[in-house]
């Protein structure tokens, strides 16, 4: 049995690897010392093949998706092709404000306006209590394979290759990448717009191309201080969610001064749903889908964060409560609150007939007050900026993944010294510069069509994501491998999957009808139709096209043909029970500070 045949073993829930044999040695560290400048172009050269290759291998291993920027450690194994070797360093904090804060951003935020506008606040209310419905199995799901194959390059981009079909992986990748690409500009175009609720003066986009260089330089300096920087936006988010809740809620009640009960006045007027007849408002709940995909989208960082913390199963199940709080207080409270503060037919919502029409729901919720308001605008713009940064730092490193997958010529795979994939931030960068439309008249036209694009995108992934899950459950049955082999086993198994791809399939069709045929119309509009249903078209014809390039027309690959063994860890059922057991005898034995902190958190 040669070295690329073994399994590796965990044997403990400290996810510590028993290896049989590994002949990798640390690069001797140089004593020679240079300058900061002549370091930090000395960092752009190419890295050196045996930074990334195992001693006496020849074949070259691309850096995994979380070795990019970071230095590689003594923990590299040599029975897994391409490994992850960022060291576990990140802690339970941070886990716990990245899974509740992470990629909440402009759509929950700003682009909630424009949809309780559109839809009315039940609509909305109802369209992301469906869609936290598919999110929670899906994460379920996702977290399941992200365990077993925690040392994949690429994450779980390279996993619908293999699970599914090579051109599924392709065209979704694509999307994907898509995803994040117009994620950038478009965070970028909203901070625009939340600073014209202080100044309509000053050209946007003069703060746009601030903020532009801004997150380049800190991409360009490193991401060591990316769950640090996290950690705190999040922690700021958190906070900032909880005084408004606490607030609405007290002004809904007619508790602040100068402001009578509302309690549900304008669910009754204007009304809790926008339209004329019941085919318009099934319309508004229709259009509201895509808005509620893109305000998740972000939710997976924390199954990426979970590969490089030191119990990464234990992580991702306090990640799931994480994700439970996220549902019901960020995305379903403020939701609440919004509709009972905010009618939908407030000129002031984004796309309104106001001249002001850019501002967040949640400033036009507290707007009866002097400072609250500008210091909410200003956390507001902080989260669209993180979002941003996030977005900056994930599409370099997804479009890194695509390339290396299928594409890997060296110029586009170039990786320097500090683990920068330069090419793809360069071509980032570019993409980012569309962020320059914030000035224009047509700015929030503009908005709509990369938030279309960002909400199916995100759609398409999530998809795959739980077509993944249930292709690898049939290839564990059929292969004869049995599920104690897992660390992590979702507990709403592959029915949730199901569950989750049937939601998606109806959120498509839905999107579909309404893009052609658009509320409060009833012929076909080919515009209309083009700007919300575009990522489609793109994932359609890069799906046929990888088809029809590499004349393989098989749809799916046959569950007995799936490849489960390679770069999968099997783990020890009987010492993760017992590991288990103690921390439940160790938890039963402990204060009731640490109890009750247990069963929240």
């Amino acid at each position: 049995m040669t070295s690329e045949d073994k399994i590796d073993v965990y044997t403990s829930s400290d996810d510590k690897i028993q290896v049989e044999s590994s002949d990798y040695t640390i690069p001797e560290e140089q004593t020679t010392k240079k300058t900061f400048f002549s370091s930090f172009l000395e960092s752009f050269q190419r890295a050196e093949e045996n930074e990334f290759d195992t001693h006496n291998n020849s074949r070259s291993v691309q850096p995994t998706f979380s070795q990019l920027e970071t230095s590689v450690s003594n923990q590299l194994v040599g029975n897994i092709k391409n490994k992850n070797t960022l060291k576990r360093n990140i802690k339970p904090r941070h886990q716990f404000m990245i899974s509740i804060g992470t990629g909440v951003g402009t759509g929950m935020l700003v682009s909630t306006g424009s949809a309780l506008r559109q839809a009315g606040p039940a609509n909305l209310f109802i369209a992301f209590a469906i869609v936290s419905s598919f999110i929670y199995t899906t994460y379920n799901s996702i977290s399941e394979l992200a365990v077993v194959y925690r040392e994949l390059s690429g994450s779980y981009n390279d996993m619908f290759k293999f699970l599914i079909d090579p051109a599924f992986g392709f065209a979704t990748n694509i999307c994907y990448a898509l995803d994040f690409l117009c994620v950038l500009p478009l965070e970028l175009v909203t901070s625009s717009l939340l600073i014209r609720y202080w100044t309509t003066k000053v050209n946007a986009d003069i703060f746009v191309s601030i903020f532009y260089v801004l997150l380049f330089t800190i991409n360009l300096i490193g991401g060591n201080g990316y769950a640090e920087f996290e950690f705190i936006i999040s922690s700021i988010k958190l906070t900032a969610v909880i005084s408004f809740l606490i607030y609405g809620l007290i002004k809904d009640l007619g508790g602040t001064p100068n402001q009578k009960y509302i309690g549900g006045k304008y669910w009754r007027e204007p009304g809790a749903f926008r339209g004329d007849d019941g085919i318009n408002r099934f319309k508004g709940l229709c259009v509201c889908f895509v808005f509620a995909a893109f305000a998740y989208g972000g939710f997976e960082s924390s199954i990426l964060v979970s590969s490089v913390v030191e119990k990464p199963a234990q992580a991702l199940k306090k990640g799931r409560k994480m994700l439970l709080y996220r549902i019901f207080i960020v995305y379903l409270g403020l939701l609440l609150i919004i509709g009972l503060l905010v009618p939908f037919n407030n000129p002031k919502l984004l796309g309104g007939s106001s001249s002001e029409s850019d501002a967040s729901p949640l400033i036009i919720a507290v707007s009866n007050v002097n400072v609250y308001p500008h210091i909410l605008n200003a956390v507001i713009l902080l989260s669209v900026l993180s979002v941003a940064n996030n977005a900056l730092y994930t599409s370099s490193r997804t479009l890194h993944s695509l390339f290396t997958q299928f594409c890997p010529h060296p110029n586009l795979t170039y990786v320097d010294k500090r683990g920068r994939p330069l090419t793809c931030m360069v071509v980032t960068a570019v993409f980012g510069l569309l962020c320059l439309f914030a000035a224009a008249p047509f700015r929030v036209t503009f908005f709509n069509w990369l938030l279309s694009i960002s909400g199916l995108a995100a759609l398409f992934t999530y998809g795959g994501m739980n077509i993944a899950h249930i292709r690898f459950r049939k290839a564990m049955e059929v292969q004869g491998k049995s599920l104690n082999e897992l660390a992590f086993i979702s507990p709403t198994g592959i029915w949730g999957s199901y569950w989750g791809v049937f939601m998606i399939s109806l959120i498509f069709i839905a999107q579909f009808w309404v893009a052609l045929v658009p509320i409060d119309s009833a012929k076909p509009d080919a515009n209309n139709f083009f700007q919300n249903y575009l990522c489609a078209i793109v994932w359609l014809i890069c799906y046929i096209g990888y088809k029809i390039y590499k004349k393989e027309w098989q749809f799916l690959i046959p569950v007995d043909k799936i490849d489960i063994e390679s770069n999968r860890i099997i783990y020890d059922h009987e010492v993760i029970k017992l590991d288990e057991q103690e921390k439940k005898i160790k938890i039963q034995n402990s204060s009731i500070f640490k109890r009750l902190l247990s069963f929240w958190c």
